[in-house]
């Protein structure tokens, strides 16, 4: 009996690592392995069940550390990567242009939010200040995706 349910507690474990539960079969699995133990140190011998609690101990880390290698390799994960050989971009490449471009916050920046910068709709971010619905922007700075926008030195109070 106690072998049967450790057995069950490590299919239940791989099948924890294949199908998302959020950690309903892990429990299940802890379950397995605890009534297993409980089983052993109570019908056969403590002696037994100390070993059997060594082997779960040190082999269930490796049975985890295997079920994932195999869940890396299998066709359910993304086999492909994205890299810039191959054209993908993190950033538009255009935002650099905007680098001293007065626009239009489209609503309040507080620190962030839209802005209408050459006709186009802009995620933006202030310096921290605050920033009115309407009130006219210029780009200070481009940093990856983050356009950073600031008041026109005539407007700042």
């Amino acid at each position: 009996m106690p072998i049967i349910l450790q057995l069950a507690g490590v299919a239940v474990i791989f099948a924890e690592i294949f199908i998302p539960s959020g950690g309903l079969l892990g429990l299940i699995a802890f379950g397995l392995f605890g009534y297993s133990l409980f089983v052993v140190f109570t019908d056969i011998s403590t002696t037994a069940g100390g070993l059997l609690l060594a082997v779960d101990m040190i082999g269930l880390p490796f049975l985890i550390y295997w079920g994932l290698q195999v869940l890396a390799r299998s066709p359910a994960t993304l086999s492909q990567t994205l890299s810039s050989q191959e054209g993908v971009v993190s950033q538009s490449p255009n935002l650099e242009l905007f680098i001293n471009q007065k626009g239009e916050a489209l609503a309040d920046l507080r620190p962030s939010g839209p802005a209408l910068i050459e006709n186009q709709r802009v995620d933006v971010v202030s310096r921290g200040e605050y920033i009115d619905k309407g009130s006219e922007i210029i780009v200070v700075k481009v940093t990856g995706n983050q356009v950073v926008v600031s008041l026109p030195y005539k407007d700042r109070k």
